[in-house]
């Protein structure tokens, strides 16, 4: 049996007849850039997420440097964040000039560890950003209580939480701006890049809508250095047909991670996501496990790999446990994924850098362990039983 990781094919068939009519009614519209299908869908969003504004943009990256723009954080600014993300958390604060600077994660959760952000302030410190990474949110409020006692400001990095809560409220609704990614493997993904700003502050909204499109406030004036990252209005249409669809979406990734859970719990070697906060409502984007162990000696005879394949494994310089299993899950037609097997202070790009002035132990520590397994919302019962078998046999 064949298990992707994710998979779009049945959505599209699902959506198809819809998904067609609303991109040619743009394709015959001739409005490609702004209009309707882009208001329409910054409107719904903003409801959707109970905020004032949201303003689309060409990415979720962009919307992060937009909110750094838009708060006025640049040169001589640190901005707290952590280092277990994708790149483009830290790469945006770079990119207007100020500086991240890393802590360390809960090794729970894999979020930012709110117990040392205190230390790590600084006179230069001007904002904390907190990712809600693979659909679990932060405890936001005791985020919020700790920037308002330090007067910093909270950028939320909400790539990979779209339809997740903290608290009843949702994520990209608590800062002073919330950025999301449209991604297609996203819960709520475009058929390209896209991105939105959301905000309760219109002041904030104005700026970042301006900066948005090369700095103007109105033809050919430019105010601003900004950027062009508009969103364009057939992603918008996209989205628009498939927004209606993601809190369906999202029951599914619980009860596909609900199976998983109670599947794969007591399994030696295994660490499940840690779901103890009633507060938090996980969106699932991805379903990430921490293999401690895995005895390559003990592989069943009746999972059939091939000998290349053992071969390779008892021949690493540096045995990983998490890397061997993949592998063998691969062997086995099951695809995972890791993120992230390298934390962004130890990318090349940072080397020159003085980013990260504290060990990040834990942070190190998780990328050698993480694997994701296979989530969508369209995994079929037994796919997601065959994913279960073949853990299970590998490691028990």
């Amino acid at each position: 049996m064949k298990v992707p990781p994710f998979s779009l094919e049945k959505q599209l068939s699902e959506l198809g007849p819809d998904l067609d009519a609303a991109v040619l009614r743009v394709l015959q519209s001739g409005q490609y850039i702004g209009g309707k299908e882009i208001a329409a869908f910054e409107e719904s969003y903003a409801e959707a997420l109970g905020v004032s504004h949201a303003v689309s943009c060409n990415s979720g990256t962009d919307a992060l440097i937009l909110a750094l723009r838009a708060l006025d954080i640049g040169e001589g600014d640190e901005v707290i964040t952590c280092s277990f993300s994708f790149f483009a958390t830290a790469e945006a604060i770079s990119s207007v000039g100020a500086r991240p600077v890393f802590i360390d994660i809960d090794p729970t959760n894999y979020l930012i560890d709110l117990c040392q952000i205190e230390k790590a302030i600084t006179s230069s410190t001007k904002a904390i950003l907190p990712v809600h990474l693979f659909g679990c949110p932060v405890d936001m409020d005791q985020l919020m209580k700790l920037a308002k006692e330090h007067g910093l400001k909270i950028v939320e990095d909400c790539a990979q939480a779209s339809g997740a809560m903290w608290n009843g409220k949702s994520v990209g609704s608590w800062g002073d701006i919330g950025c999301f990614s449209f991604f297609p493997t996203k819960n709520l993904g475009a058929a390209g890049d896209a991105g939105i700003a959301t905000t309760q502050d219109a002041e904030l909204a104005r700026r970042m809508r301006e900066l948005a499109v090369h700095g103007m406030p109105r033809r050919y004036l430019h105010t601003a250095l900004g950027y062009n990252s508009r969103l364009d209005s057939i992603q918008a249409a996209v989205l628009n047909v498939k927004l209606p669809k993601l809190a369906g979406w999202i029951q599914q990734r619980k009860d596909i991670a609900g199976r998983y859970l109670e599947s794969l719990k007591d399994i030696p070697g295994l660490e499940l996501p840690s779901l103890n906060d009633s507060r938090a409502s996980h969106a699932w984007n991805q379903f990430v496990v921490k293999i401690k162990n895995f005895d390559v000696n003990n592989i069943p005879d009746n999972l059939d790999l091939t000998n290349s394949s053992i071969s390779s494994m008892n021949n690493l310089t540096t045995f990983n446990p998490r890397d061997c299993l993949k592998e063998c899950l691969q062997e086995q037609g099951i695809n995972t994924i890791i993120y992230y097997p390298i934390p962004i202070h130890l990318q090349p790009a940072y080397k020159e850098l003085s980013v990260c002035e504290v060990a990040l132990p834990v942070t190190e520590k998780i990328c050698k362990q993480v694997l994701s397994l296979p989530i969508f919302p369209e995994i079929t019962l037994e796919q997601q039983d065959y994913v279960v078998e073949v853990i299970k046999k590998l490691l028990i």
